[in-house]
């Protein structure tokens, strides 16, 4: 077997392979590497400057590491297993699972995204657990499941944006063979799945990438430190890791897209941004792999550039969050002013029509939260599904003091309202885990950091920054508390209440109305609203597209909407006489 490794500025390098890992019953696995490790000197590339390579027996489950100019033993940068966690040797794999049935593939256009996290969307946090409940996502009507990171990480339990090897899987939850057979059993229940990844920085405990080369720089910083070094000296091969890792994911587990995390962290100068080369690449592997692949980025900079075609001058990437649509939805929902919900709050009816018909809320105005002009407006010929909408995420749910969920605060009448402009609204909806039956468990920030000093640092930094919003330290979940993490997983018990099973078939039939009502090529410039308020305390909204029409009251007071009389109401969360919607009440028509 080949092994390769990038360590331009060593001036030594030996490759160390041990015995393979046991099977689950403890037996040895046949395959080389002698017991108790061996070391082979390895010789540098001829043909790629930085890279060494030697050729050793291995079969799968072998455990290997790189030695540089004698200094500890490390994991394989570009690893796919870490049986031991991100510290231990790394091990290679095999084919796990044989033959992989065909899979044609889910594109986004028409999709209906379900965000999860593997670690507590059942207590057992595994992919074998997760994948008991895919039924489960495939009544509901969902097209694909968003996994939140999977890269290894120190600990058991995380949220995973603190991983440390790009181009593995997290032992814990069941590793590459795991994934591959989540992956399987999703596609079984036609569903896609779409993976989180994290390219601006890796986590503070385990990252051994600075021993290997200039994987970063000190040229820009971020919030986590030095930045990825996209741009600077070196910076060719450390583009390449992570397009390679980006293509691993999508070759090896079939996977239909991936989430790209925080894109407004990357910082790039050179002529073709690290983005535009990525979604070149997938775009590649799409028309190779003959099914469609897409990418999917989370950016606060409101650009259009981010999905506008590299032909254009663009990024190429196929959709984005939209936190303005979140913002002005959970303002109008709620009252809440705070941070960066202020300059929502002071019209939240208004502001929800703009994201609604242009996309961006902020698309040149002016931003109190930032002090600044924030963003540029989105072409009317902008397809609505290129925008991502929803009412919750885990950022928002999670970075919440208490990790409190809507539906904790809103009832099931006014979270039905929230799903009617979610899941009938124009563009692409996503779900977080357990919102279809208005879970009432929290989503709290948790780790597993083993550093006492990481831990330590991590519960007095979160407690400080609340303390600074006037929350009482005492009353912040601490992130490493077992507890944390086990009040943040689901209760699979509530959908079967009555107030939950009501909100779930809600759900339900507003996914079915999409799947049948909405043009896929919708246009931001084919979406119309009208809002109105009255003193009595009636605040309603209506949203027109395709042939549908969503009317929402969100108010304490019943509304007079006249567009209730000319169509076919395909759902209704109340009776409704007339054109008299009742207060916090949903109807979705045919016109």
């Amino acid at each position: 077997m080949l092994f390769e490794v990038w360590a331009p500025d060593a001036a030594r390098v030996r490759l160390r392979t041990g015995a393979p890992a046991p099977d689950p019953a403890g037996r040895a696995v046949p395959g080389a590497g002698e017991h108790g490790g061996t070391d082979r000197p390895m010789e540098p590339d001829p043909a790629r400057p930085g890279w060494w390579r030697v050729s050793a027996p291995a079969g799968p489950g072998t455990r290997y590491g790189f030695v540089l100019d004698d200094g500890p033993v490390r994991p394989d940068p570009r690893s796919r297993r870490q049986p031991d966690g991100p510290e231990g040797l790394s091990a290679v794999v095999g084919d796990e699972g044989g033959p992989r049935a065909p899979w044609p593939g889910r594109g986004l256009a028409g999709a209906v995204l379900y965000e999860l996290h593997l670690g507590t969307f059942t207590r057992a946090g595994t992919f074998d657990a997760a994948a008991g409940h895919l039924a489960h996502l495939a009544d509901l009507g969902v097209t694909h499941v968003q996994l939140m990171p999977l890269c290894p990480f120190p600990g058991r339990h995380g949220w995973g944006y603190d991983g440390v090897a790009p181009w593995a899987v997290h032992e814990p939850y069941g590793g590459p063979a795991g994934l591959r057979r989540f992956v399987a059993a999703a596609h079984a229940h036609g569903l896609g799945v779409v993976l989180d990844v994290v390219h601006n920085h890796l986590g503070p405990s385990g990252n051994h990438l600075p021993a290997f080369g200039p994987y970063f720089t000190d040229r820009h910083h971020t919030p986590w430190g030095a930045a990825v070094n996209l741009d600077a000296p070196g910076s060719d091969e450390v583009r390449d890791y992570f397009v390679g890792s980006a293509l691993a994911f999508l070759r090896a587990y079939d996977l239909d897209g991936l989430r790209l995390d925080a894109v407004h962290a990357l910082a790039d100068t050179r002529a073709e941004h690290f983005l535009a080369r990525l979604s070149a690449a997938v775009d590649a592997l799409a028309a190779e792999l003959r099914r469609p692949l897409f990418l999917i980025a989370e950016s606060d900079r409101n650009d259009p550039a981010t999905t506008a075609p590299r032909e254009r001058g663009g990024l190429g990437l196929h959709a984005q969050w939209n936190d303005d649509f979140h913002h002005a939805l959970h303002t109008a929902l709620t009252g809440e002013a705070q941070g960066y919900y202020a300059d929502f709050a002071r019209d939240p009816l208004a502001a929800l029509a703009k994201t609604l018909t242009g996309g961006f809320f902020h698309d040149g105005t002016y931003s109190a939260f930032r002090g600044r002009g924030h963003g540029r407006r989105l072409d009317a010929a902008t397809p609505a599904h290129r925008l991502v909408g929803y009412a919750q995420t885990h950022d928002q749910i999670g970075n919440r003091a208490l990790g409190d969920r809507l539906a904790a605060r809103l009832g099931p009448e006014r979270s039905a309202c929230a799903a009617a402009l979610v899941l009938c609204g124009p563009f692409t909806p996503m779900l977080f885990m357990g919102e279809e039956w208005g879970a009432r468990t929290p989503w709290q920030y948790f780790t597993d950091h083993p550093d006492p000093q990481l831990a330590a640092a991590v519960r007095t930094g979160r407690r400080r920054e609340f303390a600074a919003h006037g929350w009482a330290e005492a009353d912040i979940p601490d992130p490493q508390d077992p507890a944390t993490r086990e009040r943040s997983c689901l209760d699979w018990d509530e959908p079967r209440r009555p107030d939950h099973a009501w909100l779930l078939e809600w759900h339900r039939r507003l996914i079915a109305v999409r799947r049948e009502h909405l043009d896929p090529a919708l246009r931001l410039g084919d979406v119309s609203v009208r809002t109105g308020s009255t003193a009595e305390g009636a605040r309603w909204l209506t949203v027109r597209h395709s042939t549908l029409l969503v009317a929402v009251n969100l108010g304490d007071a019943p509304a007079d909407v006249p567009e209730l009389a000319e169509g076919e109401r395909l759902a209704t969360t109340h009776r409704c006489a007339g054109t008299r919607l009742p207060a916090h009440a949903a109807v979705v028509l045919k016109v």
